[in-house]
């Protein structure tokens, strides 16, 4: 009886010890297929996060560069590319909108003509010139009364000249706006309660361009107040080129008489409103593209 409890006993054992070693296996694969699981998956997240650095990258890459493009534009550019706002007598919430604006892609400008031609025709039938040698002649007559039609994407904007005031900057916007300058060109920077401006044909960003030369300033005798339309200029004199803007609350009417005051708006104050209305950028571009399609000019 002893021989049998002995050999039940080992019985007994030996199905214990292939049950733990059974058991031991079973432990050892899930584990295995857990470890496999979770290489599998911190596999599949490292490959996310390197795709989501690389697109995050190509993203911002660009406003990197474009970022600085701008600080290099605004402590180099001396042309057109400055805006009524690079004094410090603006009001503090006006500011910080130095330097050129590139969130709005320039239009297409059509044909690119450079030279030095004489003064255009009255007719609007002259060609598209966008870059001139030198400055304008004086091509406007000086007892006539002008007149600027402003077609814009959000609608019209009535000007009346003040060529008694101002002769040399009437007859620089006369003579771009006869020569199709304007034509497809975007209003570039707007500033509620201040202005808004436009004006450059060429510039890359926005902003930094000019027609080929620079005339000088012709500083009004009175202050600006809502609709007046001026030139824009850098801090250096004589730097006015093609960039104008029409002010549209107090902060531009607080401006020092340093940019040449050369017109008002007659009618359409409302269309110059809702192009104000246009959501912008933190550098002041605005996030829709409006645009100046034509600019007609009147004589009597």
């Amino acid at each position: 009886m002893a021989l049998a409890c002995e050999s039940v006993a080992t019985d007994k054992r030996a199905r214990q010890r292939a049950n733990r070693a059974k058991k031991l296996e079973q432990e050892y694969k899930i584990e295995r297929t857990t470890r496999m699981r979770q290489l599998v998956v911190t596999g599949v997240l490292i490959a996310a996060g390197v795709a989501a650095v690389v697109i995050l990258l190509s993203f911002t890459g660009g406003e990197t560069d474009d970022t600085a493009t701008e600080t290099d534009d605004t402590e180099t550019e001396t042309g057109d590319t400055d805006d009524a706002t690079s004094t410090s007598s603006v009001p503090a919430t006006s500011t910080t909108v130095e330097g050129p604006v590139s969130a709005v892609s320039t239009p297409e400008p059509g044909e690119v003509l450079q030279g030095t031609p004489g003064c255009p025709e009255q007719d609007g039938s002259s060609e598209r010139v966008t870059q001139f040698d030198e400055a304008p002649p004086m091509c406007i007559d000086a007892n006539a009364t002008y007149a600027a039609v402003i077609e814009t994407t959000s609608g019209t904007i009535n000007i009346e000249l003040d060529a008694a005031s101002a002769p040399e900057t009437v007859n620089n916007f006369v003579f771009l706006a006869r020569y199709h300058y304007y034509d497809g060109v975007p209003f570039h920077r707007i500033i509620p309660g201040f202005m808004i401006q436009g004006g450059d044909a060429v510039g890359n960003p926005l902003g930094t361009g000019n027609p080929g030369y620079q005339i000088a300033e012709e500083p009004p005798s009175v202050g600006y107040q809502v609709g007046s339309v001026a030139m824009a200029k850098t801090a250096a004199p004589s730097s006015t080129g093609s960039q104008f803007f029409i002010v549209t609350g107090s902060a531009g009417e607080a401006l020092p008489t340093e940019y040449s005051l050369f017109g008002q708006v007659t009618s359409g104050m409302d269309v110059v409103e809702m192009i104000e209305a246009i959501p912008t950028t933190g550098s002041d571009a605005p996030t829709e593209e409006i645009y100046i399609t034509s600019v007609t000019i009147t004589e009597s």
